[in-house]
């Protein structure tokens, strides 16, 4: 049993660290591109690094960020432990690229990474947050409002499709509206960025 606790502790440990590496800070360093955190929006991600820096560098970032949450769960896979581990290290990585240790806590948004969790737990789910992201984006071009609006839509399609990760999205839909509060502030108010 306290074997059990220890392996679990390590892997949302593990998770988390996965989660803080800075990809967007990474990839604009080794490109010649200006800090994200110092430009644009100051959010260290896929949408600020498109901003301020180039198509690939865009690309990497997401790459990057999307893998990192799919490694924090890999290990759960591969070991085949139990749906709550999953769940947990689900959150500990989301919750790392928000608040890096290596960043001073200063961290992203959390979709990309948040889209390879969503991959590692159950692999349909990516495809309805593709679609419905892309929906949203080509009719309103405003990344972020599509972004909250998918991540509250997941719980609604994982409910019908693999209810034993219903608390997890709820919660990953949860962290992911409150990380973005400045967004959805300048929605109401109409001064959100199109891209």
């Amino acid at each position: 049993m306290t074997e059990s606790i220890a392996v679990t502790f390590s892997l949302i440990s593990l998770a988390y660290l996965w989660g803080s590496i800075p990809t967007a800070v990474i990839v604009c360093r080794v490109l010649g591109l200006p800090d994200p955190r110092q430009r644009g929006s100051g959010n260290p991600g896929t949408t600020n690094v498109l901003r301020i820096g180039t198509r690939q560098a865009a690309f990497l970032t997401l790459m990057g960020d999307t893998s990192k949450g799919f490694l924090a769960i890999l290990p759960c896979m591969i070991f085949e432990l139990p749906a709550q581990t999953h769940s947990f290290c689900a959150i500990a990585a989301i919750l790392g690229h928000l608040f890096s240790i290596f960043t001073s806590f200063r961290g992203g948004k959390g979709v990309a990474t948040t889209l390879g969790v969503c991959l590692a737990l159950y692999w349909p789910l990516v495809l309805f947050q593709l679609f419905c992201w892309g929906l949203i984006t080509s009719t309103s071009r405003i990344s972020s409002l599509a972004s909250i609006s998918t991540a509250l839509l997941s719980p609604i399609f994982i409910w019908h499709t693999a209810p034993e990760y219903l608390a997890t999205l709820w919660m990953l839909a949860a962290i992911l509206v409150l990380s973005h509060r400045s967004n959805i502030k300048n929605l109401l108010e109409g001064r959100e960025p199109r891209l």
